[in-house]
């Protein structure tokens, strides 16, 4: 693929959430969006570049929550947990109709499933909720429960970052 074919697969993406945008359940149309049929021959092609492009950015959160450096020193599981949590809404608040696109074509989509409990297990091992050693169904099952959690508790106040200078400063000076 040269960088030409990149940017345009890049730009038929954007144009697919933007159509997605108003009614993000709906199918998308490959006619309806310009270059789409150059690229893609199925609406599940696009699907699972999308997904791909979730991955990406879903990742990229994770990364950058597990190794804040208030967290260096820690290895509670709860800690994770709210990494995870923050990481997870953080990268759907910035791409909610990339997110809700996915979750609507899971079910019409088949080829999304085996990266979607991908991403399950991911979540839950992350998370510290299950362990390498577990069979990939149990994990997954971990993960889809955690995940329903994050989706139904995204709208609550986040847990508060907490750093070891701020917790040491409050200590030393009560009213801080």
């Amino acid at each position: 693929m040269s960088w030409n074919d990149f940017y345009q697969r890049r730009d038929i993406l954007e144009a697919a959430l933007r159509q997605a945008g108003h009614h993000p359940g709906d199918p998308l149309s490959l006619d309806e969006i310009p270059g789409a049929t150059k690229y893609f021959a199925t609406e599940d092609e696009l699907l699972v570049a999308l997904r791909y492009k979730w991955n990406q950015v879903l990742s990229g959160h994770l990364r950058a929550e597990m190794t804040d450096p208030d967290y260096a020193d820690q290895d509670l599981a709860l800690d994770r947990v709210e990494a995870v949590t923050r990481a997870w809404n953080s990268a759907t608040a910035e791409h909610e109709t990339l997110r809700a696109v996915l979750d609507a074509a899971l079910e019409r989509c088949p080829a999304l499933i085996p990266s979607h409990e991908a991403e399950l297990r991911t979540l839950a091992l992350t998370a510290g909720l299950a362990d390498g050693k577990e069979p990939a169904e149990e994990i997954t099952k971990v993960g889809s429960a955690f995940a329903t959690l994050l989706r139904h508790g995204r709208h609550a106040k986040p847990a508060r970052r907490r750093s070891p200078m701020g917790h040491l400063l409050r200590l030393l000076a009560p009213s801080a």
